[in-house]
């Protein structure tokens, strides 16, 4: 009985050895054509994209040029591109994992599944893109506006309305992205959405200085800009008796292109004129009584 269990366990791990040559050898066999297979359905996809990408590139310059033919607004034109350029980028990459055998029910049945908890993790994308639409409908901007978004805080003049954000220059030549989501839910200011705007400027003169050559001198300086809209009024008056001085103000309007650089030039004006006329423009005092 001893004597039979070595030639047990030799015979044993011969077999063994058979089934392992067997299984390495049928392993080694499938493998290359599996390989081969893979190594097809890659070169396929690969030329699947760069043709479709060509072919996405085609249709969506098609687009712009009939919507540009048609007088379509700048920002609708880049709203509808960037929306048809993802869709079909989608599509594309669907038929790419078909070639793997990933099917497009399966891919819905997927995404069918997982639609709460990408409901949840792209609520902020759907709102940008809910926004999108509503800036395209209720148009409260068009491209090369100036804004002031109350959301954010940022301004500058809109380059672009996409999908899911507004891009804008501000004056300092920086880019900012802003969701437009926040642009759709917030206050929005547009600067230059009238042709014309209002100058006020306040300025403040010491109580022993003589207002009426005051006043005058503001009429003067007003008269004399050349930037100034004739046929709309110009004020001159006492805004408030404040503290530390008697408050003047000078309103009139001009383009607003033109507003800023006429602000600037007419501050310093004013300035320079009361320094010349000795009308003093007194600092706020403060008086402290010491017990």
């Amino acid at each position: 009985m001893a004597a039979q269990e070595p030639s047990i366990i030799t015979e044993s791990l011969e077999n063994l050895q058979k089934v392992d040559k067997n299984v390495i050898q049928q392993f080694l066999e499938d493998l290359v054509p599996d390989v081969l297979n893979f190594s097809v359905q890659i070169v396929l996809a690969v030329l699947l994209y760069l043709v479709g990408k060509r072919v996405i590139l085609f249709l969506c310059g098609f687009l712009r040029r009939s919507l540009e033919r048609r007088s379509v607004d700048i920002e609708v034109r880049q709203f509808l591109d960037s929306v048809i350029r993802y869709s079909l980028y989608f599509v594309l990459w669907l038929m790419i994992l078909t070639l793997f055998g990933i099917t497009t029910a399966s891919v819905i049945a997927v995404l069918g599944s997982a639609g709460l908890t990408l409901g949840l993790a792209l609520q902020g994308s759907l709102a940008n893109f809910a926004g999108g639409v509503l800036i395209l409908l209720l148009r409260p901007f068009h491209v090369d506006d100036y804004i002031i978004s109350g959301e954010t805080g940022h301004e500058g003049i809109v380059k672009e309305i996409s999908t899911f954000y507004t891009r804008i220059q501000t004056a300092d030549n920086q880019t900012v992205l802003i969701p437009n989501g926040k642009l759709a839910d917030g206050a929005i200011v547009n600067v230059t959405a009238q042709q014309t705007r209002r100058i006020d400027i306040l300025v403040g003169i010491a109580y022993g200085a003589d207002l009426k050559k005051a006043k005058q001198l503001l009429w003067q300086l007003t008269e004399a800009e050349t930037r100034k809209i004739d046929s709309q009024p110009v004020n001159i008056f006492v805004s408030d008796l404040a503290d530390s001085c008697v408050e003047l103000g000078c309103r009139f309007w001009v383009k607003s292109e033109d507003y800023w650089q006429t602000r600037w030039d007419m501050l310093e004006a004013v300035k320079l004129a009361f320094d010349e006329n000795d009308i003093e423009i007194p600092f706020p005092q403060v008086d402290v009584h010491m017990k």
